[in-house]
């Protein structure tokens, strides 16, 4: 009774004081002016350049501004809209992921059909949405795993040959429930056979085919650097497969404008986004001179992005490329319906790392709310050991869930565009989208695509973005976790397992050997033979052609060959694939196999010299920066005299001794120990911990330092030098 006594007392006063208390008010503070705002800043800065300190230049050229306000997006008037209208930019789709939530799109790779069944089916009861898989290098080029390089069979997905194989890959995957998800190479008409003819033989309607079985020569020819027909006889096979889905499968997309080999490849985001526009048009006007209106296309028509590191720019850009989509087609003719894109995702292959690779959970976690923010129709998300072998259970429910998690406990299917009004994000990509339309124009100007891949302009804009990437990992500008940055010395790398290449090989060709031994092989031949004519005057009859040869027994190899013939296809400087930190990992696996060979190693001494406060932050520096290269790195708590740091180095056996102390210590102590080393030992190198003054550097240098090492310093050329100097290359 007393204890609710007490309360009743606290309630009655906390109701006094609330009719007592004056409500709160802000407007005894005034708000500052960017003025004032900068002058601050500047006395901050303590005579920094407030302009070098506090603007940041992105790899798309835009200089980011230390503050946004309101008055930064008051031009801008595209922002005035609501999702599902007029641009695009806020959504096609008014109810956003409360209308359609987004696929989740995990990609099976297993290398044999009953491995990639087992392994969907599994995905599929576990909350994947979309039955996905990834061909091999073989099945992708239209090769049958006899006719190809053992090096390209199961390499980095199934190895399909017959129509069993493809049986097999679907066998009790519910397609009229869940998407299908195949990107089939520069051609997709065996593989639209193949699946329809599965369907067929299911007795399943085939309007209730849904979602994606694509193909992107354009793509293909920038990453394989050659196609094995003309551009022309695939833009043909392209209207065929769009016209077939048209009457089909209308729920299909068979065209995909795929932009990873332009991320992969180390591009800027603005470059993305430019070159899939070109490339998109490039084939809209392809398929118009083959009588498919723009309507048609664009129904049929998938974009694929991966998304970076850059959290906000890559907000900017999904939300940006829905607008240059949007306009472009609208003066192309195209419906408002054609001008909603149909966009799909996936987490970074380059921004993965092989050292540290948990952290690569994180950055797909970034990435993937970067996709769900700018807003998409399906993601994949990349198991974190995606880059360096098969995923397995783990690293596939861990990225799973992923999504799982975003959508059902996050809540993240509710903001409907919730970058909308930003006043950083708006005027972000308000300047994306100009220097987008810019670089589109420059392409057109260049006589399109083609012509730009010919000449090789595309190829070079895209690796001078990936050489200044790598410059900046290189001098730590930017930093990798793990890698160019806090490496961890107790670390082991991810075990590969071994896969039996020789023995799935063997059973490939031993299946396609049992298919041609019970087929009527004159039949085949015939009907081979007139799919290899290419004269179909109907268009949209090619797929249905092709599933007559695979009834008889054909191959998808023997498919493609007979639409290729003796044809040769055009030729252009392929864009290799790279990851940002694949340089500093190769620094590290040639120190950890030098180790291996011989038991030794780049021995680092650090001359500490005074108290540990004195020398430790710039200890703590050097040490992380020639772990790096997992260099064996000595350390100590500091010599309070010169002759106790030359005895203690030299004493060591270390191939470079530094010296760490304090700008105010150097000019008495990084000389004497120099010398002191020299005398005794010249060939030891030593290094001087910071960036020195003009006057400490003529000390040190005239002592006879070898090199300076800070925060200016090129990490990576440095440690590769050491590497050369140890013996560990040539």
């Amino acid at each position: 009774m007393e204890k609710d006594k007490n309360i009743a007392e606290e309630m009655q006063n906390e109701e006094a004081m609330e009719e007592v208390l004056p409500p709160v008010e802000f407007t005894e503070f005034a708000p500052p002016s960017y003025e004032q705002w900068k002058q601050e800043v500047v006395t901050a800065l303590k005579g920094g350049s407030f302009e070098k300190s506090m603007f940041t230049k992105t790899y798309e050229d835009i200089i980011l501004n230390p503050i946004y306000r309101l008055e930064d997006q008051t031009h801008i008037t595209h922002n005035k809209t609501y999702p599902g209208m007029a641009s695009n930019l806020r959504g096609a789709n008014a109810g956003g992921y409360i209308h359609k939530v987004w696929t989740i799109v995990q990609e099976c790779d297993g290398k044999t059909p009953e491995e990639a069944n087992e392994m969907v089916k599994h995905e599929l009861l576990k909350g994947t949405t979309a039955a996905s898989f990834v061909l091999d290098t073989a099945t992708r080029k239209g090769l049958d795993s006899d006719k190809a390089e053992a090096k390209e069979i199961a390499d980095k997905g199934v190895s399909l040959g017959t129509l069993s194989d493809v049986e097999q890959l679907l066998a009790d995957v519910d397609l009229e429930k869940f998407e299908i998800n195949i990107y089939a190479g520069a051609s997709n008409i065996a593989m639209l056979a193949a699946v329809a003819t599965v369907f067929d033989k299911k007795k399943l309607p085939l309007d209730r085919l849904h979602g994606a079985i694509t193909a992107d020569p354009v793509g293909e020819l920038l990453l394989d650097g050659e196609l094995q027909r003309p551009l022309d006889e695939y833009y043909d096979e392209m209207a065929h497969s769009i016209a077939w889905a048209a009457q089909y499968a209308p729920g299909l997309k068979t065209v995909v404008v795929n932009t990873d080999v332009y991320h992969n490849g180390g591009a800027n985001s603005i470059q993305e986004v430019a070159y899939a526009m070109n490339e998109a048009i490039t084939y809209m006007r392809a398929m118009e001179l083959r009588g498919i209106d723009v309507d048609t296309f664009c129904k049929h028509l998938r974009f694929h992005f991966s998304i970076g590191a850059n959290f906000f720019m890559e907000i900017a850009k999904l939300r940006s490329l829905k607008m240059v989509w949007a306009q472009l087609v609208k003066n192309c003719g195209g419906s408002e319906e054609a001008q909603k894109i149909n966009l799909y995702v996936s987490t970074s292959t380059f921004c993965q790392t092989k050292y540290d690779p948990y952290v690569n959970i994180l950055r797909a976690a970034t990435q993937s709310f970067s996709a769900v923010v700018g807003g998409m129709d399906g993601m994949y998300v990349k198991p974190f050991d995606h880059c360096i072998r098969p995923s397995d259970e783990f690293s596939r429910r861990i990225a799973r869930n992923i999504q799982i998690m975003e959508q059902h406990e996050f809540n993240f299917i509710q903001p409907i565009d919730p970058a909308g009004g930003s006043w950083y994000l708006e005027p972000l990509t308000e300047e994306f989208t100009e220097k987008v339309w810019v670089n589109f124009q420059e392409i057109e100007a260049h006589g399109g695509l083609l012509k730009a891949l010919e000449s090789g302009k595309v190829q070079q804009a895209v690796k001078e973005i990936l050489e200044e990437r790598f410059n900046n990992l290189a001098t730590r500008k930017d930093r990798a976790v793990g890698n160019n940055m806090y490496p961890n010395m107790t670390e082991k790398l991810l075990e590969i397992p071994e896969v039996d290449f020789h023995k799935i090989i063997s059973e490939r060709e031993t299946a396609l050997a049992v298919n041609r031994k019970v087929r009527d092989n004159t039949y085949v031949e015939a009907v081979l033979a007139e799919l290899g004519k290419r004269d179909i005057s109907t268009i949209g009859t090619l797929v249905v052609e092709a599933e007559k040869a695979l009834r008889a027994g054909a191959t998808l190899g023997e498919i493609a060959s007979a639409l290729t013939g003796n044809s040769k296809g055009e030729k252009v400087e392929a864009i290799a694939p790279h990851r940002w930190t694949e340089r500093y990992e190769e620094l590290r696996m040639r120190t950890e196999k030098f180790v291996a060979d011989t038991g030794e190693n780049v021995k680092i001494f650090l001359a500490n010299m005074g108290p540990i406060p004195q020398h430790k932050a710039r200890a703590d520096f050097v040490t992380s920066f020639m772990q790096v290269a997992a260099f064996d790195v000595m350390t100590n708590n500091g010599f309070p005299t010169t002759e106790e740091a030359v005895q203690a180095a030299l004493a060591s056996g270390a191939d470079v001794a530094i010296v760490c102390s304090t700008d105010a210590t150097y000019p008495e102590l990084a000389p004497a120990v120099t010398k002191g080393i020299k005398a005794v030992n010249p060939a030891m190198k030593v290094f001087l911990a910071g960036a020195p003054s003009a006057e400490l550097k003529a000390l040190c240098d005239a002592a006879g330092i070898d090199d300076y090492i800070s925060v200016k310093s090129n990490c990576y050329e440095t440690l590769l030098r050491m590497q050369k100097e140890r013996g560990m290359l040539e």
